[in-house]
């Protein structure tokens, strides 16, 4: 039976594993479902639709699963899923999606989620990403794997993020940040590649150059973005040992809605 302080309250119907632990004064609503080894700090309040994972950590005054912040939204059952190995800390709110897209806000595993952190309704959030204090997403957000978001970053509703990017800190985001790229500012800059993020992540020499030399091609060479797509195929068929990060930096560049940042 999972250990539930004397001071909280949890639904009945709510499931939880036979080894989580619920804090003092949380509340756990009747449509929860929390995994093995998941531990909820005081003071956390977790609604909705809500299934939780496996070895997450929930800390104080967190709300999780409330309903999204969105004026169409009319008490239709959205959800939210939460993976497993997150760390989530103070005062954050993640919201459940809406019928309007595809009715669940997504967080992935082994995520850094920092303190007044807000994931709205909708948004689509990837593995390993980390979130410094206070990073905001409006709602229908895209973020991929190993992205990170500086201090007070704001981003825009619809914003795609890709994987290995790097947001700096107080950036206001209203457009699609390309995999692997550095932006910054506001109005929001590239200012290159995420070379030591990719150090880090053990990409080899070969392929970070080939990530550089694409970078240059969207972003130095003057061409227009159709021909920028060429040539960046070319480069992904010259480049085998890099061909899949290509291929990724190239694949975001058709799926892009909002523009890609400059």
């Amino acid at each position: 039976m999972a250990t539930i302080h004397p001071t909280a309250i949890v639904d009945p119907k709510a499931e939880l594993d036979a080894t989580v632990e619920i804090g003092p004064y949380s509340i756990v609503g009747p449509h929860v479902t929390i995994g093995a080894g998941t531990v909820v700090g005081p003071h956390v309040v977790i609604e909705g639709h809500t299934t939780i994972g496996r070895d997450n950590k929930f800390f104080q005054f967190s709300s999780i699963g409330a309903a999204p912040q969105d004026k169409k939204w009319k008490g239709e059952p959205t959800r939210l899923e939460i993976g497993d190995r997150n760390t989530v800390r103070e005062f954050v709110t993640f919201n459940t999606g809406t019928v309007q897209d595809a009715s669940v806000t997504r967080l992935g595993n082994d995520n850094w989620i920092s303190a007044y952190v807000h994931l709205a309704h909708d948004c689509q959030v990837g593995s390993n990403t980390i979130f410094s204090n206070n990073a905001q997403l409006a709602g229908h957000v895209e973020v991929g794997d190993w992205a990170i978001l500086s201090g007070y970053a704001g981003v825009h509703q619809f914003c795609k993020i890709g994987a290995h990017a790097f947001v700096g800190m107080t950036t206001s985001l209203t457009q699609d940040v390309p995999p692997y790229v550095l932006v910054s500012g506001n109005p929001c800059e590239a200012h290159g590649v995420n070379i030591e993020g990719l150090k880090r992540r053990g990409f080899t020499r070969e392929q970070i150059n080939a990530i550089r030399a694409a970078y240059k091609t969207l972003y130095r060479s003057g061409l227009t973005l159709e021909e920028a797509k060429a040539a960046l195929l070319e480069q992904e068929q010259a480049t085998p040992e890099a061909a899949e990060q290509l291929r990724a930096f190239r694949g975001f560049l058709d799926s892009a809605t909002r523009g890609i940042v400059r």
